[in-house]
């Protein structure tokens, strides 16, 4: 019987892996996917998340192919408003690491132990000094299971009267595109109009995310497709809607969990707090649950007894950084939704003598600075 299992081999599970065999737990992983990657919006890596994962070497591996955004810039009109500068970042990575998930993914596995892929787990019960974990390949048994599985693991955990869930009519547009070599080529860009915001940052190979705040409307490839070169024809990125051939739209939601333990059962990342991608914080806060929780779950393994006023204090503070990164997320959302013309202008002279006035208070609190993780 493995003293560890995993359920969930996206990110952050795979971390929770990587770490723990880093400290000589025997852990397991199952997936329910029967390969790495698809379906990811997760594109950037924080300071406190980089500096967590040196030890296991996951840093090194992530910054051979990372782009290192060291600031980003706020436009309207197609003007500079305002600049967050991520090298005044007071760490030792000041800068975002962006990757696509799949290589992310790739690079936190380390040792860990590899996924058991198209197990799809149907029920999980805690038994006494065991957690049962039912499976369409049978049933299996550890001492201690930790659900990493992203929202579609939330059920096997919680009532869905226990969660507390905040709906958004926000939806955005997303592709990756190849781009000419530009000028900004190493920016992160927001470009705010009155038809709302447009994103746009760096990719290694050339290649820029753009995430655009989308009216609705027909959901046929071709449509999003449209609608997204016509918002970056409008929003400041028109020579760049012209290499722009698919789009995918996604809507968003925020749900934060009462908890995150239940004696040998724990639940991390999108499964136990979902907020809106828009900001880049989301797949953060979970690499810092597995980051953080390891070292606990080890010790409990090595002592023979669970470590609980640190358990408790990490699920206080796990649940502290969930609250301030979900809130975060809902501001970057209302900055960049639709406005008059008028309105927009205000945005834009206020956001830019914001911007001007902090400092580094901005890229601070941006860059998951006011995570606990990150004391």
């Amino acid at each position: 019987m493995v003293e560890v299992l995993v359920i969930g081999a996206g990110p952050v599970g795979t971390l929770l892996a990587a770490e723990l065999a880093r400290f000589g737990v025997d852990a397991a992983v199952l997936e329910r996917r029967p390969a790495a990657g698809g379906g990811s919006r997760a594109i950037g890596l924080h300071a406190p998340t980089l500096a967590a994962l040196e030890a296991g070497g996951a840093t090194d591996r992530i910054l051979t192919r990372a782009v290192r955004v060291r600031r980003g810039e706020a436009r309207s009109g197609g003007r500079a408003i305002g600049v967050v500068d991520f090298g005044r970042l007071d760490a030792r990575h000041p800068y975002v690491a962006t990757l696509p998930q799949v290589e992310t993914e790739a690079a936190l596995r380390g040792d860990g132990a590899r996924p058991e892929r198209g197990v799809t787990v149907t029920r999980v019960a805690p038994d006494g000094a065991r957690v049962r974990v039912e499976t369409d390949h049978g049933e299996r048994v550890a001492p201690i299971v930790v659900v990493a599985g992203g929202v579609g693991a939330r059920d096997l955990v919680y009532r869905p009267d226990a969660l507390r869930r905040t709906a958004y009519p926000d939806r955005y547009l997303m592709t990756d595109a190849a781009l000419p070599p530009r000028e900004d080529a190493e920016t992160a860009l927001v470009h705010l109009a009155p038809g709302g915001v447009l994103e746009s940052f760096p990719l290694p190979d050339g290649r820029r995310r753009f995430v655009a705040w989308d009216a609705g409307g027909s959901l046929e490839p071709h449509a999003l497709a449209r609608r997204l070169k016509d918002a970056m024809r409008t929003r400041g990125e028109a020579e760049a809607a012209d290499v722009v051939s698919e789009a995918t739209a996604f809507g968003v939601r925020r749900v934060l969990a009462p908890s995150m333990r239940r004696d040998r059962l724990f639940v991390i990342g999108d499964a136990a707090h979902e907020i809106s991608p828009i900001g880049g914080q989301g797949l953060n806060l979970g690499l810092l649950d597995a980051a953080t929780l390891a070292p606990l779950l080890a010790a409990w393994v090595r002592l023979g007894s669970a470590p609980e006023a640190d358990l408790a204090q990490w699920e206080r503070d796990r649940l502290h950084s969930s609250r301030v990164a979900g809130r975060m997320a809902a501001v970057n959302m209302g900055l960049g939704r639709p406005v008059s013309r008028g309105a927009d202008a205000v945005r834009s002279r206020v956001l830019g003598s914001l911007l001007a006035a902090t400092g580094s208070l901005v890229p601070h609190a941006y860059a998951m600075g006011l995570d606990s993780a990150a004391r």
